[in-house]
């Protein structure tokens, strides 16, 4: 059983790290002087959005496109290529960008967050232009990956909304 969740949390590392950023922002505001505002919920799930969807996603997905091409390249259902590396390093910039951003202000958290945002959404494109061209139904193609890469920008971009509402002092928030 414990093997089968290790394998289950690994082989869906974008749905793993946004529920370790949620935990995370939860045990930290466990911790914040009560009663919380919006203002410092908001902050902390933005932050550890960043940290672990953003930072720790990219860095892992420079990892599994540069170290574990061959690997990765399977999982997603297509050759091993030379445009995996660059993918990879571009990754790379992206989490790093994002572990940076955990403890910026909203300007640079916007900023760094539509590079991915858009990486996302193009790689979901490709991923159901892969479904109905070839027919390509490999859990990397038509799995979690694609519901995530969907999902990650539209999450992302509530809650920088929500917290630009916050800080412009909306009240009908």
């Amino acid at each position: 059983m414990v093997a089968s969740l290790i394998k289950l949390v690994l082989s869906n590392p974008s749905v793993s790290l946004l529920f370790l950023g949620l935990i995370s922002s939860l045990i930290s505001l466990n911790f914040k002087k009560k009663p919380l505002t919006k203002s410092v919920i908001i902050e902390d799930l933005v932050a550890y959005f960043f940290l672990f969807s953003i930072g720790i996603g990219y860095l892992n997905n420079f990892l599994m496109h540069v170290v574990f091409a061959e690997y990765t390249a399977k999982f997603i259902g297509w050759p091993n290529s030379p445009f995996q590396l660059e993918v990879g390093f571009a990754s790379l910039g992206m989490g790093v960008a994002g572990l940076i951003a955990f403890r910026q202000n909203l300007a640079f958290r916007v900023a760094t967050f539509i590079p991915p945002a858009f990486f996302l959404l193009g790689a979901a494109g490709g991923h159901i232009y892969q479904i109905f061209q070839t027919h390509n139904m490999a859990s990397g193609n038509a799995g979690t990956v694609l519901w995530t890469d969907i999902l990650l920008p539209i999450i992302g971009f509530a809650l920088l909304y929500a917290q630009t509402k916050i800080l412009r002092g909306a009240t009908n928030y």
